[in-house]
């Protein structure tokens, strides 16, 4: 027996190591049936006890504030890294036990969640968990680990045998399952690997990747002066025919283009094309369980947290309304404002704002179902208590042009009958000012015009929101050639380079028109693409401790390719830089990680309701702490940074 002191110290070294006992994985293991609820969705079916932490009994688990925190984190970090934390987790709280033997996660897929999810627990002041400790719960491939995630891409790799006999080129006019949707969009990359790629901005607050395919002669690379073009679906759940013309139009690129399609050739080694399916796959789901015909008005509308996408946009256009009447203001560009953050915002809603903050966009149509017609900035009445009221951007011209590009090479939009889908359109060519139609806020499309210089165009395809599938081929027909004719219009207005007298690019320069107050900016290279209607116009090029440069640029009305107007800084004289008014703004730090509106570097600030869930002066702890200390006798310290 011990004497009394050594005793002790064993229990106290023991105590010491409650976070990150050792766990040797090599040894024999009884395996028994994994029963735990948060982790009933892993590849596997028997765990083993103890586990890594030393829970020696499911209870035991389910008890640990380690399994708690598991359970409500894709709500505490408001469906960021969601399921893949969760799943990670499971790998250690409810370890992998197979033939007798534990089997360990991999390394260096928990290094890559950690890199990619610290800065959600930043935001919310959350330690990282001790129990995702990459190097103690964790081993190298070598050692033969397994991938946790594994199964959030396995139903997607395999490919799906077309029916014998078909070509290549045949495409299944049918309604796409998720999996059949992302296996369609990464075989149709790897046939067309040198003009595709697919790639997920994020994903959804359930979990599913957020998939998009890239068009371009460079696929992943930003070229200079090739514009920017994307178009999005199935943004409201059940409004799905937009994600089967997504899909379509991905398979008919690349056809076409290893067919030599000329006009399909042109496009795609002249401009870079993003196409999002799916924006909205978990409200798809729910109402794909109901299926065409059955699917109600609102069924999947919105996302698993209840919350329509398309008014979780920060409303910009009221912010655009009160500067509009002041002089030598900026109502361009405009910063998210921080009481924004106060509320909900969905993951999905993040993940466009990221993307947009990436990629220079000069063009882009969302997809709708519920009505025919093509709809235009501003979608929010200049007037807020009229439901109906007309409320032009300053590029009215140019929206009206954007939007007759797809309307009037549409079929059925163009059909004379005012008995038909959309007929009460008819007199006005099947176009309207969105706000004119009926007045929201918090829409993309208004997002995108006033924090970017993208401009969108909502285009309804139908009065059925879930169409049956024997419908699907005539939309297709219907809907093809406006979308490439839209796509095509990106072309239209100026392009060109600012330099330096040295040639050196000046990013974020404005580029503004006479006569039309919304000015856009330069993309880090210098480049910009300025989408104008035709005739003459008066442009300007300034930067901050520049001189301003004038051209006068002539668009004939036939001129199908955009106009090269480059511009020549030369720097102001000696002396302190004359900044131009209005062109800095101080505000909110960026809460998504990237550059700010005008693309000007902004310290990192995952979430401005930082501010407030810090620690104040006192001592008092984080706001989510409370919930975790009421529902176990365990206080989870090892989550607190302070």
């Amino acid at each position: 027996m011990l004497p009394l002191p050594l005793l002790l110290l064993a229990v106290l070294v023991a105590a010491a190591a409650r976070p990150g006992c050792e766990f040797d994985g090599s040894l024999a293991a009884t395996c028994v049936d994994l029963q735990l609820r948060t982790c009933s969705d892993v590849a596997y079916n028997h765990t083993t006890f103890p586990t890594p932490l030393q829970h020696r009994s499911r209870e035991a688990v389910e008890a640990s504030s380690e399994y708690i925190l598991l359970s409500v984190l894709h709500q505490l970090l408001e469906g960021q890294c969601n399921p893949d934390l969760r799943l990670l987790g499971c790998a250690v709280l409810a370890p992998r036990c197979e033939g007798g033997r534990v089997r360990r996660p991999c390394r260096h897929v928990c290094e890559g969640l950690r890199e990619a999810c610290q800065p959600a627990f930043d935001a919310i002041d959350m330690a990282w968990p001790y129990f995702l400790d990459c190097h103690r719960y964790f081993e190298r491939e070598d050692e033969g680990c397994y991938d946790p995630l594994e199964q959030l891409r396995g139903g997607l790799e395999a490919d799906e045998a077309l029916p014998s006999g078909l070509p290549p080129t045949f495409i299944r006019f049918s309604h796409h399952s998720y999996a059949q949707m992302a296996r369609v969009l990464r075989r149709t990359a790897a046939r067309c690997a040198h003009v595709a790629r697919t790639y997920s901005i994020g994903r959804s607050f359930d979990g599913r990747d957020l998939l998009v395919i890239e068009f371009s002669n460079r696929p992943g690379q930003h070229e200079l002066m090739e514009p920017e073009v994307k178009l999005i679906g199935n943004i409201h759940g059940n409004e799905v025919a937009g994600r089967e013309m997504l899909i379509y139009l991905t398979q008919y690129l690349c056809s076409e283009y290893l067919l030599g399609n000329p006009r399909i050739q042109r496009l795609l080694n002249t401009t870079r094309i993003h196409l999002l399916p799916s924006m909205n796959p978990d409200g798809y789901e729910v109402a794909a369980a109901e299926g065409a015909g059955y699917n109600g008005w609102t069924s999947g509308r919105q996302n698993a947290q209840n919350l329509d996408l398309n008014r979780n946009f920060p409303d910009l256009t009221s912010e655009y309304y009160r500067l509009a009447g002041t002089r030598g203001v900026r109502s361009d560009h405009l910063p998210i404002p921080e009481h924004y953050w106060w509320g909900k915002v969905a993951p999905e809603t993040k993940a466009i704002m990221k993307w947009m903050q990436t990629i220079p966009f000069v063009l882009s149509a969302s997809l709708h179902g519920g009505d025919l017609v093509v709809s235009y900035p501003f979608d929010f009445s200049k007037h807020p208590q009229e439901e109906k009221m007309f409320s032009p951007t300053p590029d009215e011209k140019m929206f009206k042009l954007l939007s007759r590009a797809y309307a009037e090479v549409h079929p059925m939009m163009m059909d004379r009958s005012e008995n038909r889908c959309g007929g009460n359109f008819l007199q006005r060519g099947s176009i309207i000012n969105g706000a004119d139609w009926y007045s929201f806020t918090g829409g993309m499309s208004d997002f995108n015009y006033l924090h970017t210089n993208c401009f969108e165009i909502t285009v309804e395809l139908g009065c059925v929101k879930f169409p049956p599938e024997e419908a699907l081929y005539t939309l297709w027909q219907h809907n093809k050639e406006s979308l490439l004719n839209f796509v095509e219009t990106v072309h239209r207005g100026i392009k060109g380079v600012v330099t330096d007298k040295y040639g050196q690019p000046v990013k974020n320069a404005r580029i503004l028109v006479k006569g039309i107050r919304h000015d856009i900016t330069t993309a880090p290279d210098g480049d910009y693409w300025r989408l104008l209607p035709p005739g003459t116009h008066i442009v300007i090029a300034q930067a901050p401790g520049y001189a301003r440069v004038i051209k006068k640029v002539i668009l004939p009305a036939r001129m199908k390719r955009a106009g090269r107007v480059d511009f020549i800084l030369q720097p102001l004289g000696v002396g302190p830089k004359n900044f131009l008014p209005g062109l800095r703004r101080t505000g909110p730090h960026d809460p998504l990680g990237g550059a700010s509106p005008l693309g000007e570097g902004t310290e990192p600030n995952p979430d401005p309701l930082r501010a407030r869930r810090q620690p104040s002066a006192g001592g008092s702890k984080p706001w989510w702490w409370s919930y975790f200390t009421s529902l176990s006798s365990h206080r989870p310290r090892w989550l607190l940074k302070y």
